[in-house]
């Protein structure tokens, strides 16, 4: 897949700017400051199309990336504590209206700090997908802040702690190093070859 054809088309910051879906999406879910827009570059080989901040929070829209045949969906984090109620309240309905508005969601990409058990709130994504039959992947995001010894005993841990969770595969991932990048790209050839085939 020739990832300089993917480009930035949109943001909404509302479930009433979501226009309809007409492409197969694979979205990228997780707590903020797990490293979406990251792995999004690093997925894409760019160094700044999707906008990358050190500060938690800063990803309040749906951002949508399209090539290939796709779209990619760049959720915004959850989790963030700081957010006033009334922010917190508009991201619920955001979110809750991109997955039950029946989109042509053919994959979520959820995203999990390797370094530390899934939260809370990852447990509530996770089982959401998972009530709602949506196909996901748990892509275990900072790898490269572990050493050797200390990624087998976590990816040992999150094999465990993950083992109903339903999601497809455990990929460890590194936006500093490349590790996993193939292993997510060759997912994501495989829906848009679906795509061309009008699988999807």
């Amino acid at each position: 897949m020739n990832t300089n054809l993917f480009a930035f088309e949109a943001a909404y910051g509302t479930s009433r700017q979501l226009p309809p879906s007409d492409l197969p999406e694979i979205a990228f879910a997780g707590r903020s400051n797990v490293g979406k827009s990251s792995l999004l570059n690093t997925l894409l080989r760019r160094k700044s199309l999707a906008r990358v901040s050190s500060m938690p929070g800063k990803t309040v829209t749906v951002n949508f990336y399209r090539g290939g045949g796709l779209r990619l969906a760049d959720l915004p984090g959850y989790g963030y504590a700081k957010r006033p109620g009334d922010e917190r309240k508009r991201w619920a309905e955001l979110m809750e209206h991109y997955f039950n508005s029946g989109r042509r969601i053919a994959l979520v990409v959820q995203l999990i700090d390797m370094r530390h058990a899934p939260t809370k709130d990852d447990w509530t994504m996770l089982h959401f997908l998972r009530e709602q039959g949506i196909p996901f992947v748990a892509v275990l995001t900072k790898s490269d802040k572990l050493n050797k010894t200390e990624t087998a005993a976590r990816l040992d841990a999150l094999q465990k702690e993950l083992a109903d969770s339903g999601a497809r595969a455990l990929i460890p991932f590194s936006s500093v190093t490349g590790n996993g990048r193939e292993a997510l790209m060759e997912m994501i050839e495989k829906i848009a070859e679906n795509t061309d085939r009008g699988e999807i």
